[in-house]
């Protein structure tokens, strides 16, 4: 059995240490790490159980199933979660230099993933400790998943290359009369074996993606619950966003916005094809989605607040008399230019209104002009981007361009 830790035992030590100083800033004394994403960012390994993260000290990975798998996945003390009742037991005589300082306990936990019925219980249970909150850390989280290592953007880097490869190979296959469906499917196969793990992970709550959407014609501009520019039919009200068996045709507009995920990691990238030509008011937008990323690619500097990307997107949308079409399409229009990628889909930061933190080295972000039209489609296109002391650095790596097949 062949099973090792995917993430740096150095790597793992430099995060832990990270949120150590955060939370002893924040006077903190614990965090409880819950969630699958969360967890693997913090300790390397997804098994069922709780992190838990002292102020000072080592942490202990507290595993329900499989224990065995966690000591192989992680260089972070493993031990049995046992009997769940006596967790915060547990935790107040393994930490006693913590829970026994005599005043008010602050730990905090990913609140913004934590299911409400498991707050309230581990509330109760860490209750027994003594005078324990347990508040919401997850904007810490974040902030810290946000600037991304070296490693990490390697593992973006592949996920960029396999993309780049599966569309250059699938695109052999896409012609009139196929269905969405059936050259998602030869699209997926070529990510496959090349090792996507056949998931995209989301933060936001009921957020769901797969290896993104391709979606032709008119279908693109029907909206969904998908918070993006694009909806797509669908196979059904158990999946109304994305591929549908519509039959894929001429000169209409093909979106084709994809991803990949590899050791966890996610790149996000969009390229608009047709078979034929695009007709001129949608040929027009495209040309202005190329435009805004491009001016994008320049404010992309250290320092420059995110809103003031998507603040320069809207004026370039009203100079082209495109604004109403910007992202989506009346009450359905998407507030955004962009967003952060890593681990999941919807990372920080958002490139939208009030978002003023200022782009910093090592954060990666997917950026994408789209352009919604009723009854005609959407087109655009979509990077991702390594911010750097010099600027943006591109990730994807398929050519930025219209896509023109016979």
């Amino acid at each position: 059995m062949d099973i090792k830790a995917d993430v740096p035992a150095e790597l793992i030590k430099q995060r832990i240490e990270r949120l150590q100083d955060v939370m002893k800033a924040e006077r903190i004394i614990g965090f409880l790490i819950t969630q699958n994403v969360d967890l693997y960012y913090f300790c390397g390994s997804m098994q069922t159980g709780y992190l838990f993260i002292p102020s000072i000290g080592e942490p202990t990975f507290y595993v329900r199933r499989s224990v065995q798998r966690a000591k192989l996945e992680t260089v972070i003390q493993v031990e049995e979660l046992g009997a769940f009742r006596v967790f915060g037991e547990t935790l107040a005589k393994n930490y006693a230099y913590l829970f026994n300082k005599g005043e008010e306990l602050r730990i905090a936990a990913d609140l913004d993933v934590l299911p409400a019925q498991l707050y309230i219980k581990l509330t109760e249970l860490l209750g027994t400790s003594g005078r324990c909150e347990l508040m919401d850390g997850s904007a810490h989280i974040r902030r810290l998943r946000m600037i991304k290592s070296p490693w990490e953007v390697s593992r973006i880097e592949e996920a960029a290359e396999v993309v780049a490869q599966a569309l250059s190979e699938a695109l052999n296959d896409l012609k009139e009369g196929i269905s969405e469906l059936e050259w998602m499917a030869r699209v997926e196969y070529e990510l496959r074996i090349r090792g996507h793990i056949g998931l995209m992970r989301m933060r936001g709550y009921n957020q769901e993606i797969t290896t993104g959407m391709v979606i032709s014609g008119a279908a693109a501009a029907v909206p969904s619950y998908f918070d993006g520019p694009a909806g797509g039919l669908g196979l059904g009200g158990a999946s109304p966003q994305s591929v549908s068996r519509s039959i894929i045709k001429r000169n209409e507009p093909i979106l084709i916005d994809i991803g990949c995920c590899v050791d966890g990691y996610v790149i996000d990238q969009t390229r608009t094809a047709v078979i034929g030509k695009l007709s001129e008011t949608l040929h027009h937008a495209y040309k202005v989605s190329e435009s805004v990323i491009a001016d994008s690619e320049k404010l992309m500097i250290p320092g420059t607040p995110c809103a003031r990307l998507y603040e320069a997107a809207l004026e370039s949308c009203a100079a082209a008399k495109l604004t109403d079409h910007f992202m989506g399409y009346g009450a359905d229009q998407a507030k955004f230019l962009g967003h952060g990628i890593g681990l999941e889909i919807d990372e920080w930061p958002v490139l939208a209104k009030g978002f003023q933190m200022p782009l910093q080295p090592g954060m990666v972000i997917a950026v994408e002009p789209k352009f919604t039209f009723p009854g005609e489609g959407v087109v655009g296109i979509e990077n991702s981007y390594l911010i750097t002391e010099q600027g943006a650095r591109a990730l994807t790596r398929s050519k930025a361009e219209l896509i023109l097949l016979p």
